[in-house]
C-alpha cells in the first residue's frame, strides 16, 4: 500500500510529460502537412506546373 504514494505522483509525473509532448508538437507544426512529403516524391519537379506562354513579339525562336 506504501508504494501507491510513489507510483501515483510518478504516473502523474509521466503523463504530465506525454501531454507536454503533444501540445509541444502541435505548437511547433509536426502534424501540419503529414502527406505532404510522400506525395512530393511522386511529383516530378522538372516539368513546370503552369505552362508557359511566350509573348507574340518574341521571335527569339524563328517562328
Amino acid at each position: 500500500m506504501d508504494i501507491l504514494y510513489l507510483l501515483i505522483p510518478l504516473s502523474m509525473l509521466v503523463a504530465g510529460l506525454l501531454i507536454w509532448g503533444v501540445v509541444w508538437s502541435v505548437r511547433s507544426g509536426q502534424y501540419d502537412d503529414p502527406d505532404g512529403n510522400a506525395h512530393r516524391i511522386l511529383m516530378d519537379d522538372d516539368d513546370p506546373r503552369i505552362p508557359r506562354q511566350d509573348s507574340p513579339g518574341d521571335k527569339s525562336e524563328g517562328h
